[in-house]
């Protein structure tokens, strides 16, 4: 039993049988073993020496040099004003028909006002209402008094003198670590490291040993699926969906009038005629400077502004009392400034010339270094011997029997196409002779093949 291995990908049935066979499939089938076609790419191979460049290009050896000759200047023709008188008449002034204008009348009715000459006698609802009242201007309730300093020292103490305590300045306290003594004798360099460490020998590297290159004896598949199965057949050109192009109309030239020769007419037109300017002729009398302003203009004699600014207050001319509560109460401390902390070192600086010598140079011990060991592995195989390409896939590749699809045969094993269903699966039906007496009949089943 064959089972499609193509999935439904159609969603409704459109009722048209589907083709699948394409354009490329029907005109460009296979010709044979072809080989591809070659690299049109360069080669990268170095450029022989040819030589020093020449400088000479084609457009120096080809081009030719042509005498430049002046463009031929064509002289302006003199204007001559032709005689006659221009017709200033036009069509607008000569079917035009005046008409008498009046003035537009409004689409507004008019406003009728309903007034009447008598005169209103009554009173108003404000003028009966109101009434004036003399108000009296009320006097300021502030007593004026003279200000007049106290002649008694003041009382009451502040807050700051309430809670203020006068202390001594301590130092702080110095967080300087104590001194510990220098330990006698030489110093021991020796460390856990090198007491603790223990040499050991490293063993040689463990090297694979290369496999010994074994060919096949079969001779190497080189066809592929396309080479197989691709036969091209001879098609023909695609036609071009581009319109002809025709010329519409004739060569042969306009014999009609056209409407601006039929009813235009020349006209003669003259130059206009340039006004000259007047020349300037200066005045000879008196220009009068008396204008409406200096005649009509009075003069009046009016005061100066009285300026805003306020009227200066009282000052007092007794002495300026200067004393205030902080220069009485506020008496300054004779605070000296503490001395230094800092204690004088016990251990007194050397007064000698520095040794230069550290403790790292002397107790190093120069040693000789030896060179890495190389891992590289060791030649074996000879240059003069041929380099054998074959691989492990090479040797141990066995080609398969390529299995064909028994759908794709149903004509040879007689069977004929019935329809396609919606989701793209070719029905055939199987023609089976069967011998029942001296006739023969056929009898037909329906089976799928492959979408």
């Amino acid at each position: 039993r064959h089972r499609c291995y193509h999935r439904p990908t159609k969603i409704y049935d459109d009722g048209v049988q589907p083709s699948h066979r394409t354009e490329y499939v029907e005109k460009y089938p296979g010709y044979g073993n072809i080989c591809p076609p070659e690299s049109y790419k360069p080669k990268a191979e170095l450029p022989e020496d040819q030589g020093r460049m020449d400088g000479t290009t084609t457009f120096k050896s080809d081009y030719l040099p042509y005498e430049i000759v002046a463009r031929p200047f064509r002289p302006q023709a003199e204007y001559r004003p032709k005689s006659g008188k221009i017709d200033l008449g036009t069509i607008y002034q000569r079917d035009y028909n005046p008409h008498k204008v009046g003035p537009v009348t409004l689409a507004r009715p008019q406003e009728r006002k309903h007034t009447s000459d008598a005169k209103v006698d009554t009173i108003p609802t404000y003028r009966d209402d109101y009434r004036l009242w003399k108000g009296e201007r009320t006097e300021s309730c502030k007593v004026e008094r003279a200000y007049e300093p106290p002649s008694e020292r003041f009382g009451n103490p502040s807050t700051f003198q309430d809670d203020y305590i006068p202390r001594q300045p301590n130092p702080p306290p110095s967080f300087k670590p104590c001194e510990t003594k220098l330990a006698e004798g030489p110093f021991d360099a020796n460390t856990i490291h090198r007491t603790a460490y223990v040499a050991h020998e490293l063993k040689p590297m463990f090297v694979r040993p290369r496999e010994e290159y074994k060919p096949n004896d079969q001779p190497f598949q080189d066809l592929t699926t396309h080479q197989r199965d691709f036969k091209g057949t001879p098609g023909e050109q695609a036609k071009s969906c581009k319109p002809e192009s025709r010329k519409l109309g004739s060569d042969d030239p306009f014999k009609g009038i056209t409407e601006f020769q039929d009813r235009y007419q020349p006209y003669l037109v003259t130059a206009p005629e340039f006004q000259k300017p007047r020349e300037y002729v200066p005045p000879t009398d008196k220009m009068d400077l008396k204008s409406s302003n200096r005649l009509d203009y009075i003069r009046h004699k009016v005061a100066p502004r009285t300026p805003i600014r306020p009227a200066p207050g009282r000052k007092s001319t007794g002495p300026f009392q200067g004393k205030t509560t902080t220069k009485e109460d506020y008496q300054p401390w004779s605070v000296c400034p503490p001395g230094l902390i800092k204690k004088e070192p016990e251990i007194q600086k050397f007064t000698g010339k520095f040794s230069n010598l550290t403790t790292f140079r002397s107790h190093y011990t120069p040693h000789q270094a030896k060179p890495p060991q190389s891992f590289k592995p060791v030649q074996i195989v000879s240059t003069a011997a041929p380099f054998k390409d074959e691989t492990l896939y090479r040797t141990e590749y066995t080609p398969k029997k390529q299995e064909i699809c028994p759908g794709q045969q149903l004509d040879a094993l007689g069977y004929v196409y019935v329809n396609t269903d919606s989701q793209g699966h070719k029905f055939y039906r199987q023609v089976s002779p069967k011998h029942s007496g001296s006739s023969c009949t056929s009898i037909s089943e329906e089976v799928p093949a492959v979408s």
